[in-house]
């Protein structure tokens, strides 16, 4: 779709609406598929032992934890 540059606010209200020729649904689902090949599960390699469950849920607790931490933007300054 072309760009198109106007000069006045009441020029742009005037000017047509341009549609995207492709249907709506065919664009959903491409964005379907760029949000999961962007948001993939990572899941920590390996398989897990546990004498209890207890200490099964304290290590899925701290897993979530180093994901949403590392998810989360880091901020820049000084570290000295």
């Amino acid at each position: 779709m072309p760009v198109q540059k106007f000069r006045s606010i009441d020029e742009m209200n005037t000017a047509p609406i341009r549609v995207a020729g492709e249907p709506a649904f065919e664009r959903f689902t491409r964005h379907c598929r760029r949000y999961w090949l962007i948001s993939q599960p990572t899941y920590p390699r390996g398989v897990f032992k546990f004498r209890t469950l207890e200490e099964a849920q304290a290590a899925r607790v701290r897993e979530s934890a180093k994901l949403k931490d590392a998810s989360r933007p880091r901020r820049g300054g000084g570290g000295g």
